[in-house]
């Protein structure tokens, strides 16, 4: 009879985010992981596979759930300049965040990994779609109710916001500064404002 684990999987992947978001892909040890996991060895390989698998699952996992989590709030909102403020905030308090940070920054890992890795470019491609996508909806919506002028390239604003967004993680890895990542928000929700 097959024992049952003795950890909780989808803990372990937010663990592994961390890590991964600490240290970097290229730069997280097999013993990093260990410490960081709490699991044993042959835990890991027999769960997750290899250090790889692992860490596209752990990317796949952080990048579905919180585009998923901004597309539906996008697509419920009343006001898409108020939708957008509120996601590019919480992007900015988890990023000034010290815990939240670590599993944040594993997209900046992760990024690192696409030109080289094709499993995770096209991860990376489908986030892009649903995202833009949903910025998209949510601009037309917008402009239909008279909160953005009449003569906006909307897909160009989709695409702005979405990279935007990602932009602002990548600040987050380069400057230990929280003024930082306030400043670079409230020049995107500037230029929203100014549509």
């Amino acid at each position: 009879m097959a024992r049952s684990k003795e950890f909780d999987t989808t803990e372990v992947l937010h663990k592994a985010m961390e890590v991964f978001g600490y240290y970097g892909y290229e730069g997280t040890s097999l013993q990093n992981l260990l410490d960081g996991l709490g699991i044993a060895r042959q835990s890991l390989y027999d769960t997750y596979g290899t250090k790889r698998d692992l860490f596209i699952k752990a990317v796949k996992q952080y990048v579905e759930g919180k585009s998923s989590a901004a597309a539906a709030y996008l697509a419920s909102a009343d006001s898409v300049k108020t939708a957008v403020a509120d996601i590019f905030q919480t992007i900015v308090s988890v990023l000034q965040d010290e815990e939240q940070r670590k599993e944040c920054l594993i997209l900046h890992s992760a990024i690192d990994q696409v030109p080289h890795d094709p499993e995770i470019a096209a991860l990376f491609e489908k986030d892009r779609q649903l995202l833009e996508q949903a910025f998209y909806d949510a601009l037309v919506r917008g402009q239909a109710r008279g909160e953005l002028g009449p003569n906006q390239d909307l897909h160009a604003l989709a695409r702005y916001l979405y990279h935007a967004r990602y932009g602002l993680t990548q600040a987050a890895k380069l400057f230990n500064d929280p003024q930082v990542l306030e400043d670079i928000s409230a020049v995107v929700l500037s230029t929203l404002n100014r549509c």
